[in-house]
């Protein structure tokens, strides 16, 4: 209803811009640099002349005291006395000692920094160029601890100590001191089958592992109790082979080439040839052996046993050099006689047989005679024995004549030739 009610109030129309009225620019306060440059120097200028002015002055005032103190010298009209506002009021206003310190870039203040920086800036970076490293308050030892506290724990091959501090179904988590806990796959807690993996690794358990991975984006490494078990086991069976031990083995498995067994948590392999009874090593599967090693490499992981030179080892090591010895003739050689001595074999060389001159070696012994024999010599390692039978003759070629007397006789013998011997190793020696 327009009629009705009070009158509305007249909106103002939006001012429209003239086209012809020029827009006056908008006032703004500009303080010339240069100008206020020229100002502080003329200031400068003014009090460096007033203290040279207020100095020759003193230095005039000092002169003529001096005179007038001298007989000779002429009076003068003494100066004005100044009033001790009036000194304060000069000294106040040619007092430089504000100004001791500063620089021309400090008085003229900061540049323009339109103009890419000036000597503001210049000063600037030559105070930070000359400040020292001692200024920062650098703390070396400090650095150096943060560094280690930071340093990655656990390179692959290492051994370390940790507690177990958590478990889950596929795995154990043990603190091995990084940002980050150690993880432990439920395949690497152990040799063997684990079934229950929270009694063999409850909380708490201090546990020496090897780490396998280093670690990954997140600080944890992968570790191993197995690894680090397999690792030992290695370490002690080249230790048993070194020394030459027989070792008691249990037989697990066969095939067609062999049986197997375990050794130390190992995996071993007897070959048939190996085996005391080869013909019929399918029987032999959970009886225990004595063993010697053949072969082992723990980068290819091969472990090989014989039970035929544990056989060997253990009759060498009843055996000493100047031991009468009985065995019987296996084998006649161009070079001489095999003698198994129970297991094991000694070669009786034709040099070795009689001090007199034979046609035939079977002059003296065949295959199946009994032999009685010194040994001279013995190599574990190469398996061989040295026999010998003339030793044990009174004179030489007596065992062409009388062969059954020097074995009747051998063991009195034995101890006349182990003195011969003796002598025979010291003049050696």
């Amino acid at each position: 209803m327009a009629g009705s009610g009070s009158p509305q109030p007249k909106q103002p129309k939006p001012a429209v811009p003239s086209a012809e009225a020029p827009r006056k620019p908008q006032l703004v306060m500009h303080i010339s640099k240069k100008e206020e440059q020229a100002r502080l120097l003329k200031e400068a200028e003014e009090a460096r002349a007033a203290a040279t002015a207020a100095e020759e002055r003193a230095r005039a005032l000092e002169q003529a005291a001096a005179a007038a103190g001298s007989p000779m010298a002429p009076s003068r009209p003494a100066p004005p006395q100044r009033s001790v506002a009036a000194d304060s009021e000069d000294d106040s206003r040619f007092d430089s000692s504000e100004l001791e310190g500063l620089t021309m870039a400090d008085l003229l203040g900061p540049a323009d920094q339109s103009r890419g920086g000036g000597a503001g800036q210049q000063q600037t970076a030559a105070r930070a160029a000359s400040r020292s490293v001692d200024d920062f308050d650098f703390d070396e030892d400090a650095f150096l601890a943060a560094l280690d506290e930071n340093e990655p724990v656990g390179t692959t091959g290492e051994v370390v100590t940790g507690i177990v501090i958590g478990m889950e179904s596929d795995g154990v988590y043990v603190d091995i001191g990084g940002k980050a806990p150690g993880f432990m796959p439920k395949s690497e807690c152990g040799l063997g089958v684990i079934t229950n993996l929270k009694e063999r690794f409850p909380k708490g358990l201090e546990v020496e592992v090897l780490v396998t991975r280093e670690q990954n984006a997140d600080g944890m490494v992968t570790i191993s109790c197995r690894a680090l078990a397999l690792r030992k086991s290695w370490d002690k069976v080249k230790q048993l082979e070194k020394e030459g031990k027989v070792v008691q083995v249990k037989v697990s498995g066969f095939n067609r080439g062999g049986v197997t067994c375990d050794l130390e948590g190992l995996r071993g392999f007897i070959p048939r040839s190996q085996l005391q009874d080869g013909e019929n090593h399918e029987a032999l599967v959970g009886k225990t052996l004595g063993v010697a090693f053949l072969e082992v490499n723990s980068e290819t992981r091969k472990l090989v046993l014989s039970e035929k030179r544990a056989a060997t080892a253990a009759r060498f090591a009843e055996l000493e050099v100047g031991q009468l010895v009985e065995g019987t003739v296996v084998a006649v050689k161009p070079y001489g006689f095999f003698v198994d001595l129970g297991g094991i074999s000694g070669l009786l060389h034709q040099s070795m047989v009689t001090g007199g001159s034979m046609r035939s070696l079977r002059e003296v012994f065949d295959q199946g005679d009994t032999v009685k024999a010194l040994i001279t010599e013995l190599d574990p390692g190469r398996g061989r024995i040295a026999l010998n039978t003339a030793m044990l003759e009174g004179q030489p070629g007596e065992l062409l004549i009388e062969k059954d007397k020097v074995m009747a006789e051998a063991a009195d013998r034995a101890n006349r030739a182990r003195n011969v011997l003796r002598q025979q190793e010291q003049s050696a020696g």
